[in-house]
This record gives structure tokens, C-alpha cells and sequence, in this order.
């Protein structure tokens, strides 16, 4: 089984693999039925959806009714307004079958202009905090892409206190040293403060290019498994860090099976040889 601990201070003792459940945002629900069977088989109890994930609340709520004390049921709201946000909450509730979400994230909030939005009078933010006080929220996150999105999430940490943060990390961003910087001035931060630190990407060989993408990924990933379980035990060798699974429904068993099977993350010489020879780069230009 995989291995669990806390998310940070909400009390729950979280998987270490987390069900990005973008993978069942085009299944029918046969197929949705049939990966979260098998999250359930590998012991991961917490899902991360959002609502710009096209049908994946859809997909998820029927599962609730008979298993909602098994997971920590996580979601995002991409508005930045407060009646968006409002709405939007409202309706991940209904589409996910639940009178309360474990977990609310404010979705991609990198943009400055956006982030102002969402973190002032009249913003996101705002319902996201009414939401937890009518009880239909227990926390808030807050989410986000590209190369600036561990300063924004310090910015963030600065103005209101997130239970959790979410973002990408993988061996090549390691290799960028200011993205490493800032990814571990916040990790620190986090880990001073007690939030949880979900990273998102962590299979990603490098950009789709003029191949025509095969996958639920905007981004090509690894597939070979000797190549998912370096990315994913270099990750589970980092204390505290959850790893969200990659969006495409083919890739999970094997995942789940590399973190399953983690002993020990691997060497430098290791990591070095991969980015070689899985010729991986930088998805991210800004």
C-alpha cells in the first residue's frame, strides 16, 4: 500500500500519491468507476479534482454516497470574483454529491493582476472563507503553473493562511536554480507553517512539440515504468511532498505501482543519466 501522512495541519493523514482527477474528465463512468476501484486497491484516499475539469465531478459523485469517508475530497474554483467563486462552490458540491468539500483551492492564481482580484474585497478568497464558515468548506488551498508560482504562493502565504499549496516540481525544474531557489524558499515556509505541499508534473519527459499528443497531458510524460519510478521515487524522497498523478487515465496503474514499490529515491548519477537519456526539458518558458 502507499504510504500516508499528515497534509500538513488539517489532521488528515493523506496518501503520498493523490488522485489528480483530471484523468476522468472525458471517462464514461464505467471507466471512472474502475480507476477510483483501483485507487482504493492501492490505499490512495485523496482526490484532487477541479471544476474546469470538464466531467470529472460528474464522474467522481456517485461515488461519494458510498465512499466519501474514504477520501479527502479536494476541488478548485478557477473565478476570481467573490459570486463566481460563490457559484462555482456551489455547484462542485452539487456536481460531487456532498454537503461539504474537504478542500478548496483557488485554481492557478499566478497572474498578478488576477491575484489582486482573487485576494481582495470582493474576491475568490472571500467565498472560499464564507463557504468554510457555513460548514461547506474545511480548508483552502491555493494552486498554480509555470516558472513565478512559488513566489506568488509566498505572496500568498503572506497575506492569508492557505492550508495547502500546490505546484509543479520534477528533476528538471530542480535543475533550474532560481526556480529551485524559490520552490525551496517556500517548501521551507511550508514547512515552518505546517501546509502542505502538493507537487504537480512530476512524470514529464518535456513539451508535446509538432507530435501529436497521445495522452490526457498537455505535456509528454514518461511511460516506460523503470522511467516512472525514478521520477516518482525522487519525488518520494523528498519529506513531506505529496505527488498528484498525471491526468491520463492509461498511466495510473503504473504510478500507483511505482509508489507502491518505493524504497529509496534514487542517486544524482541516476537522475542525471534520465535527463540524458529521456532527453527531458523545461515545459514551462515564463
Amino acid at each position: 500500500m502507499i504510504r500516508t501522512q499528515a497534509f500538513g495541519a488539517t489532521g488528515h493523514q493523506s496518501s503520498a500519491l493523490i488522485f489528480g482527477a483530471f484523468a476522468v474528465n472525458r471517462c464514461d463512468q464505467a471507466t471512472a468507476d474502475r480507476l477510483l476501484e483501483t485507487l482504493l486497491a492501492h490505499g490512495v484516499n485523496h482526490i484532487d479534482t477541479a471544476a474546469a475539469y470538464g466531467d470529472s465531478e460528474l464522474r467522481i459523485g456517485p461515488w461519494m454516497a458510498r465512499h466519501r469517508d474514504d477520501f479527502f475530497l479536494a476541488t478548485k474554483t478557477g473565478e476570481r470574483s467573490y459570486e463566481g467563486a460563490r457559484r462555482q462552490i456551489d455547484a462542485s458540491l452539487t456536481r460531487l454529491a456532498v454537503d461539504c468539500l474537504d478542500l478548496v483551492q483557488l485554481h492557478n492564481l499566478v497572474n498578478p493582476d488576477e491575484w489582486e482580484k482573487a485576494m481582495g474585497a470582493g474576491g475568490a478568497l472571500q467565498a472560499a472563507c464564507e463557504a468554510r464558515t457555513a460548514g461547506k468548506v474545511r480548508f483552502i488551498g491555493v494552486t498554480g503553473h509555470g516558472l513565478t508560482v512559488a513566489r506568488m504562493h509566498m505572496r500568498s502565504l503572506a497575506e492569508f493562511p492557505f492550508d495547502s499549496v500546490l505546484l509543479p516540481w520534477n528533476y528538471v525544474l530542480y535543475r533550474n536554480e532560481v526556480y529551485r531557489q524559490d520552490f525551496m524558499q517556500l517548501w521551507e515556509t511550508c514547512r515552518q507553517r505546517c501546509v502542505a505541499v502538493q507537487t504537480i508534473k512530476g512524470v514529464t519527459r518535456r513539451p508535446w512539440g509538432t507530435k501529436p499528443p497521445h495522452r490526457n497531458t498537455w505535456y509528454e510524460p514518461f511511460e516506460r515504468q523503470a522511467d516512472i519510478d525514478r521520477a516518482v521515487h525522487w519525488l518520494l524522497g523528498q519529506p513531506d511532498l505529496f505527488v498528484n498523478t498525471a491526468g491520463d487515465p492509461d498511466l495510473l496503474p503504473r504510478l500507483l505501482d511505482a509508489g507502491e514499490r518505493y524504497v529509496r529515491p534514487p542517486d544524482e548519477q541516476a537522475m542525471t543519466a534520465g535527463l540524458q537519456e529521456g532527453e527531458m526539458a523545461n515545459i514551462f518558458h515564463s
